[in-house]
């Protein structure tokens, strides 16, 4: 194993990686932003909106990333001139953009039945409680059900912030320069595959398990009497 290749590529797999995380973290924020009200209307009794959303959640969690990531970085080009005509083109004409695009919504509709789950877990004497002192609607739901919900679904969401990070490594094969992607490069130019590969998961495994201890952190602060 020749260490001379990682210690001189490591700067550029390095930069690779905070690609990665740039990625990860957009995605995240924005996909939990879209997952709320997702969750909020796949369980609402009214046919128009619930069934968009459920529509929404069955094709992103039925179809491949790999997949979507295709659809919409590679199939955007098919409507060029719609998009051009909008003014979108310009975005969707960037890799990153793509990327970010397809994270998001495949996140959202992982996110949204999670929380979906985690709201029919509240237990029903907390929201009745809630009532008999004068909460309904909008209220209940924000000062109730939602932060109850969030501690049920913390381990589950957790786990999808994980595999969500390692879903990353797919973004190289629209040509984004990511960790996978400078990897890959960096084998082309050295055909070094064993150190360059053993490197960046290195690399992977400390971003995963940061992450793991984090939301074992946060759980502990939500459950402090199940430690």
């Amino acid at each position: 194993m020749d260490s001379g290749v990682i210690v001189e590529h490591f700067p550029r797999l390095m930069s690779g990686a905070w690609i990665t995380v740039q990625i990860t973290v957009i995605s995240l924020i924005l996909g939990f932003f879209i997952a709320v009200p997702a969750a909020a209307m796949r369980l609402a009794n009214n046919l128009l909106l619930r069934l968009p959303v459920q529509g929404f959640m069955f094709y992103f969690r039925g179809t491949p990333l790999l997949v979507q990531l295709f659809l919409i970085y590679y199939g955007s080009g098919q409507l060029h001139t719609a998009l051009e005509s909008v003014g979108l083109w310009m975005w969707f004409r960037e890799a990153w953009f793509c990327a970010v695009l397809t994270l998001t919504l495949n996140t959202a509709a992982y996110t949204a039945e999670i929380l979906r789950g985690a709201i029919q877990g509240v237990p029903r004497g907390e929201v009745e409680a809630g009532r008999a002192v004068g909460m309904s609607g909008v209220l209940l739901f924000r000062r109730i059900i939602m932060p109850k919900a969030f501690r049920i679904a913390l381990p589950a969401y957790g786990n999808e912030v994980v595999f969500l990070l390692q879903a990353t490594s797919l973004v190289s094969t629209i040509t984004l320069l990511d960790l996978t992607g400078v990897a890959r490069r960096v084998i082309a130019q050295t055909f070094a595959v064993y150190e360059v590969f053993i490197a960046a998961a290195v690399i992977y495994l400390v971003m995963v398990y940061a992450l793991v201890f984090l939301f074992r952190w946060m759980e502990r602060r939500l459950h402090p009497i199940r430690q």
